[in-house]
């Protein structure tokens, strides 16, 4: 179960925002039961590129099997 401060991933693109399945963002509120979350997505120096309300099928936790991955976005 995700919780607030956990390090999520996105499931979904989310073009509008310009995230992509794999972005890693920052679960920092959790609404009911882990029905919905806020979710901060931020570059690695911690500057917020957005902040926003997702449903539980559009993120996942961090597994242990993950691979870190980076790209450049345009702020």
């Amino acid at each position: 179960m995700i919780k607030e401060l956990d390090t999520v991933v996105l499931a979904t693109d989310l073009a509008a925002h310009g995230l992509t399945i794999g972005d890693v963002g920052t679960a920092v509120m959790v609404h009911g039961n882990g029905q919905g979350f806020e979710v901060e997505f931020m570059t690695r120096e911690g500057a917020t590129l957005t902040v926003v309300s997702l449903g539980e099928a559009d993120v996942r936790p961090v597994d242990q099997n993950d691979i870190p991955n980076a790209r450049a976005v345009t702020t």
